[in-house]
């Protein structure tokens, strides 16, 4: 017993590393990890193509004077708000977030959020579609009815996702 303190190791993490740039890439490894699985999916292929799609909708209209009508207010609300939080849902995925915050239901999370997209983007389509007076809107016109589909195929994924039919277990952050 004698030797007993001498022997036991009270190191309870590796030391940080020594170089200025090592230590920030380490302290990043460990906060922040990139899911490059996350882009193989068809999910993430519809958020981008929403996020590129979005982004042209709300140029257009913006480029065509929308203050003029009424109904282009809606049209950009609905393309803005949703450009926003699919760029910024698109980061917390891609990032690892949500696996920092496994407590939330993400499957029920983005059935919600798609469905909520696709039923606003669709009421954005009739509005513009209803007041198309230039090349401008009727451009966006096309774009949003075509976002509204990539937001209802989103629907669509996230449902299997929620319904536990597509994806596999090491996808599921909800404890079964």
């Amino acid at each position: 017993m004698a030797d007993f303190p001498a022997k036991v190791s009270t190191e309870t993490s590796s030391p940080p590393p020594q170089g200025g740039g090592d230590r920030i890439q380490a302290m990043a490894s460990r906060y922040v990890t990139m899911d490059m699985d996350f882009l193989r999916t068809i999910p993430a292929g519809l958020m981008l193509v929403e996020i590129v799609l979005g982004l042209l909708v709300w140029a257009l209209i913006a480029a065509s004077g929308y203050a003029n009508v009424p109904a282009y207010g809606w049209v950009m609300f609905v393309s803005v708000i949703f450009w926003l939080l699919t760029l910024f849902l698109f980061f917390v995925l891609f990032f690892g977030v949500r696996n920092k915050l496994g407590f939330l239901p993400w499957p029920l999370m983005l059935l919600v959020f798609n469905a909520t997209a696709t039923i606003l983007y669709l009421s954005a389509f009739l509005a513009n579609a209803a007041s198309v007076y230039n090349s401008h809107q009727g451009a966006a016109a096309f774009f949003v009815i075509v976002v509204t589909l990539a937001y209802g195929a989103s629907t669509f994924f996230a449902f299997l996702s929620w319904r536990g039919d597509g994806s596999n277990a090491a996808s599921s952050t909800v404890p079964a």
